[in-house]
């Protein structure tokens, strides 16, 4: 399925990729609207609504993964909002056997997420995760979200990347076209993000539902 021969580096999303994305679902779907709700005393559906507007306004910008503009934005403490959730914080299954199975066949394994520094620490924090990473950026250390060029410039030049050597798995197909026009020789799709959501396709990239599935068979 990939030709292992040609790819010194993983670059690896978090939320939905390495973790259940059914945490930040629930939380920027369900529970953020519902506080809106109870603080500003309007309407279940008129919180949706405002947050579906705001969401949209900022859809591929830095803020729309940042934890402070939107704290400012709704005037909720969306980082308690965080802390109260910690037990939806969940590895897929998939998750330490493939991060794993990459350091036995010496595999560099970076993670490149788009999460605010408060939310991947959170994660870290309550997750086995970083015993099977070797390096860490978030985007907010670059001020570009992976959806611009400029993220990728900046991730290369901080390890010393060949990006023709390098694939990319994320669960954002227009990340994982990002990625391609910025260099990075392969990309691989999350079919299953939210472990409680249907699975999704994806037009112009591999896809997989198990990590493991994309391993070299070993004789």
């Amino acid at each position: 399925m990939l030709p292992w021969q040609q790819i010194d580096t993983v670059l690896l999303d978090m939320d939905g990729t390495l973790l259940d994305l059914h945490f930040d679902n629930h939380l920027w779907l369900t529970k953020v609207p519902l506080e809106i709700s109870q603080v500003h005393q309007v309407s279940l559906a008129q919180a949706k609504q405002m947050v579906e507007t705001a969401y949209y306004e900022v859809a591929g910008t830095l803020n729309w993964y940042s934890l402070d503009y939107w704290q400012q934005r709704f005037n909720i403490d969306i980082i308690a909002l965080h802390h109260a959730s910690t037990e939806n914080i969940q590895l897929r299954a998939d998750c330490m056997p493939f991060l794993s199975s990459l350091k036995t066949m010496k595999k560099n394994r970076i993670l490149a997420t788009n999460a605010h520094p408060e939310s991947l620490a959170l994660k870290l924090e309550h997750t086995c995760l970083a015993e099977g990473l070797d390096d860490m950026i978030s985007s907010h250390e670059t001020g570009y979200p992976k959806e611009n060029p400029k993220f990728w410039v900046a991730l290369f030049e901080r390890f010393s990347l060949d990006p023709s050597r390098c694939l990319f798995i994320d669960d954002n197909e227009n990340i994982l076209k990002a990625s391609q026009k910025a260099g990075v020789g392969f990309q691989l799709g999350i079919q299953n993000p939210d472990s409680q959501m249907p699975h999704k396709s994806y037009v112009d990239c591999l896809s997989t539902h198990d990590l493991t599935h994309i391993l070299p068979t070993i004789n």
